[in-house]
């Protein structure tokens, strides 16, 4: 159920403004109660402009800083502005607003919930080392979380305010950090994950860049983050921020509160 909560979907974009206009419009027409952040990852396109115009709030940053980054940014508005749920939400469409409620109602025994790709919902598939990468993630970070997981990797992702409040303080932004690296951090500190089976999409723009030498890099990157994250040291859940008062939604937002996150900070 989500009629009970306040929920924000964030999207990180970086040079979408081919899509994030529909992707917005799809989620406030599937999902008419939540509100929609667009984190405008500096992009050199009309991506912030597009989604203004579809009726989400936008933050730009001045320059690429990758999902990480992108995302960090998100769960400081969403424990700021006192959001019970914050949900990454893809700009290119792949990622069905469907099935949010789904990924809220397994919140209720779970604090971080995953959209997976590969837990007998859809057709997607993946190939090659980028394949044995994934099966290889999944099987360590099931053991680690004490939950079986498929898809370790999916940015389609439900978090509750606990974990918004350690996402805001810290969050990865090296590449593969916001997906392999944050699950972790959250088994690590004593809370659970679990996933949920969903479809994905074709993407409404743009092309996917997949070859045989960026799967292998993929590979390489992915088990030296692996192995990054499980010998790095992480601090405690920290307390909730007292919920504040609650603005109005989906108007401008004032991007100097919001300064760009750099690691380590």
């Amino acid at each position: 159920m989500i009629a009970d909560k306040r929920i924000l979907i964030v999207i990180p974009a970086w040079n979408e403004a081919g899509s994030i206009a529909d992707v917005v419009r799809e989620v406030g027409t599937a999902l008419p109660t939540v509100d929609v952040l667009v984190v405008d990852d500096g992009s050199r396109d009309r991506t912030s402009a597009q989604a203004r115009s579809a009726g989400a709030a936008v933050l730009q940053l001045p320059y690429n800083l990758g999902v990480g980054g992108a995302m960090r940014l998100g769960y400081r508005y969403a424990r700021d502005h006192g959001y019970d749920v914050a949900i990454q939400v893809d700009a290119d469409g792949q990622h069905d607003p469907l099935f949010v409620p789904e990924l809220v109602s397994a919140l209720d025994h779970a604090d971080l919930v995953i959209g997976a790709r590969f837990a007998g919902v859809g057709d997607y598939a993946v190939r090659g080392p980028r394949k044995y990468a994934m099966s290889l993630l999944a099987g360590v970070l099931s053991r680690i979380t004490g939950s079986r997981l498929t898809d370790t990797t999916s940015g389609f992702r439900a978090a509750n305010r606990q974990v918004i409040e350690l996402f805001a303080r810290a969050y990865p932004v090296e590449y593969l950090g916001d997906t392999v690296e944050t699950v972790v951090h959250v088994a690590r500190v004593g809370l659970r994950v679990v996933q949920v089976p969903v479809a994905m999409r074709a993407r409404m723009a743009g092309t996917p860049s997949q070859s045989v030498a960026k799967a292998s890099f993929y590979l390489g990157r992915a088990m030296v983050v692996l192995g990054l994250a499980l010998v790095r040291r992480y601090e405690p859940v920290p307390k909730p921020t007292p919920r504040p008062l609650v603005p109005s939604q989906r108007q401008p937002v004032d991007t100097e509160a919001y300064p760009v996150p750099v690691q380590g900070e």
